[in-house]
């Protein structure tokens, strides 16, 4: 019997980030479809079988969307088909399954995006996209500095 990972979710108005948290994952599987179906599947350290399949909220490019495999997760880029920002992760409405929540570290909101640079650009872009980089990479912390009131 399989089981979910954890998947935590963000978005710009081009796309959509799923990052899917499973240490030391083999064969991993991805899939995705114009209409919106995206499936994962991958082996856990031990052996054990994880997946879970979504019907995205909007349709989707599959050509351009990226998987990024890490150590500790999996993190998937999807292009949208459309420029602009979902009301929520998938088609259906309700509360989402469990085992998916906001990736609140990625995720920004949409009048915060027009004067940001896509800091996970450097994650999905290796053909120097258009996005730039942010090389500090402390886009959404905070200035802690200001903060302490130095």
């Amino acid at each position: 019997m399989s089981r979910q990972p954890e998947v935590l979710w963000a978005q710009r108005s081009e796309k959509v980030y799923l990052t899917v948290s499973l240490p030391d994952a083999k064969d991993v599987s991805v899939k995705s479809e114009p209409e919106g179906f995206f499936s994962f599947s991958a082996s856990g350290a031990q052996g054990e079988p994880f997946n879970f399949s979504l019907e995205l909220y909007g349709p989707i490019i599959p050509e351009k969307s990226k998987v990024h495999i890490g150590l500790r997760n999996i993190i998937c880029s999807i292009h949208k088909e459309k420029k602009g920002w979902w009301k929520r992760l998938l088609k259906l409405e309700g509360k989402p399954a469990p085992y998916i929540k906001v990736d609140w570290n990625k995720w920004c909101d949409e009048d915060e995006e027009s004067g940001q640079s896509d800091w996970l650009a450097s994650d999905d872009d290796d053909d120097g996209g258009d996005e730039s980089d942010n090389e500090d990479g402390l886009l959404y912390l905070p200035d802690l500095e200001k903060a302490r009131g130095k």
